[in-house]
């Protein structure tokens, strides 16, 4: 019942913060090594990346529709079709200025994104964590019922065992005594005492 606490490293908490930041820069990085390497002012690399970007995009927009469709398929989809369309401009134009703005759009978009399915896990996780935790009390609640009814059990049988033990030595006791007379008890209107038959004793 009692499960082990886990610290969790505070990079596996920082990775998928920083995830969307990553990969919209190491595409920029990469556009702009591409530009250096002859794509600037290339017609023939634009039109490239324009029709990869278009591709991704329809693969997303099927995968979204009806109610086979894959979130997480269509997600992958858009964020390849927004990768394709940063790095087709970042490497075909002159310059920082439009690169940029482009990434500071696509790190944005990226984030919004993000912190839907942030929220959602965070929800799921806290209503499991809130189900074990009502598991848990509900299981330890249990568990103090039955000890406790168990103990009372084990001290009412003490208690009859004890008292009895009494009874029968104060009867052989009461019996023992001399000038003991159960018809005088009777008499007085006590209610009649057992007479002990020693006889069946021996």
């Amino acid at each position: 019942m009692n499960e082990p606490i886990v610290a969790r490293h505070w990079l596996n908490l920082a990775a998928p913060k920083a995830a969307p930041a990553l990969a919209t820069t190491t595409v920029l990085g990469l556009a702009r090594i591409w530009n250096a390497n002859g794509a600037e002012h290339s017609v023939g690399n634009a039109v490239l990346m324009t029709a990869l970007s278009l591709a991704a995009a329809a693969a997303g927009a099927c995968a979204s529709v009806g109610r086979a469709g894959d979130p997480v398929l269509a997600g992958t989809a858009f964020a390849a079709s927004g990768g394709l369309a940063l790095a087709g401009v970042a490497g075909y134009a002159d310059g920082w200025s439009l690169p940029l703005l482009l990434w500071a759009l696509a790190t944005a978009v990226a984030y919004g994104l993000a912190a839907r399915y942030w929220r959602t896990d965070r929800r799921e996780r806290v209503a499991y964590e809130r189900q074990v935790s009502d598991r848990r009390e509900e299981r330890a609640h249990i568990e103090r019922v039955e000890t406790i009814r168990g103990t009372t059990q084990i001290e009412v049988a003490r208690t009859g065992a004890a008292y009895a033990e009494q009874l029968a030595q104060a009867l052989v006791t009461r019996a023992a005594l001399p000038g003991f007379d159960p018809a005088a008890l009777e008499r007085a209107g006590l209610p009649e005492l057992p007479v002990l038959d020693m006889s069946k004793e021996h």
